[in-house]
């Protein structure tokens, strides 16, 4: 009998039982996908993080990430969380970890403070495809129950991308954002026709003064009917927002914090951190705190 050393993570906060939850395994070696996607499936999170020894020299750790129903490349608040959950389980000091992911190999930054620790993930490279046209626009305004005249005009609807990527749809208010009943179905078959699973909706309509944006991301194609606060969301809106020039910055740095999960009670902020060159973005990285949930041994 094998025993899975398993952690429960509140990522993107510091109080227990608010931001998003994520399972992190942190002995997966030997371990098989049908076993990891049956381990995330009885977690039940949005993502669980499986940390494997490294493959080579280059890397620390090898990670992979597991939705209830299928593997995915990437994922923000479960590299948080899984970072958090070996800074606590091996007592690291502040440091620079590399993990290696579908979409590369990441440094990610450990700062320890106050024997508590701030993980900060570099993301993947940052793609934004072209506006959708008039008719596919429309069946994803349709889809998520909105009209155009919610739509905040600024915004182009576009799929961004830091390594797992997600559609971008900007809107006018909180009180539409945390009214939201998307058609999760009409969201799904979508998803097929636009090889894209993620939908995040954001707003300016914030009352903080440090809080740039609102936030409500969608992904029910991949098991995720609604995901507290994403990483692999609010990284890309950054870039977004710089690309499209909805962003004030200066000396090719761009930084916001965006918050997600007021509508189900389970508040985050991501502090996401952009690097520009000639107006388009280079390098992008999300920041946050997380609070161990549980340790559990699981038998296998």
């Amino acid at each position: 009998m094998k025993n899975i050393l398993i952690y429960q993570i509140d990522s993107f906060t510091s109080e227990k039982f608010k931001g998003n939850p994520a399972g992190v395994v942190l002995n997966a070696d030997g371990l098989s996908d049908e076993t990891m996607q049956l381990i995330a499936r009885e977690l039940n999170n949005s993502e669980t993080a499986f940390i494997f020894s490294p493959a080579d020299s280059q890397s620390d750790y090898t990670v992979r990430y597991f939705t209830p129903s299928t593997e995915v490349p990437s994922c923000g608040h479960a590299t948080i969380a899984a970072i958090y959950a070996k800074a606590i389980e091996d007592h690291l000091e502040s440091c620079v970890l590399r993990i290696n992911t579908q979409i590369g190999i990441l440094p990610i930054e450990i700062e320890k403070t106050d024997n508590d620790y701030l993980i900060t993930m570099t993301q993947g490279t940052f793609t934004l495809s072209p506006e959708f046209d008039d008719n596919t626009a429309q069946k994803l305004i349709a889809a998520l129950n909105l009209t155009a005249s919610d739509l905040e005009e600024s915004c182009p609807i576009q799929i961004a991308s830091t390594g797992h990527s997600k559609v971008m749809i900007g809107i006018k208010s909180r009180k539409i954002l945390n009214e939201l009943q998307p058609d999760m179905s009409a969201l799904t078959r979508l998803s097929h026709e636009i090889g894209c699973n993620g939908y995040f909706v954001f707003t300016f309509d914030s009352d903080h003064q440090d809080v740039l944006t609102y936030g409500r991301m969608f992904a029910p194609a991949i098991g995720i009917a609604e995901d507290p606060v994403t990483g692999n969301a609010n990284g890309p809106l950054g870039g977004y927002l710089v690309q499209n020039k909805l962003a004030s910055y200066k000396d090719d740095y761009f930084e916001f914090n965006g918050r997600q999960g007021e509508k189900i009670n389970r508040l985050g902020t991501v502090n996401v951190k952009v690097l520009v060159n000639n107006g388009k973005p280079e390098q992008v990285k999300i920041k946050g705190s997380a609070v161990a949930i549980f340790k559990t041994n699981m038998l296998l």
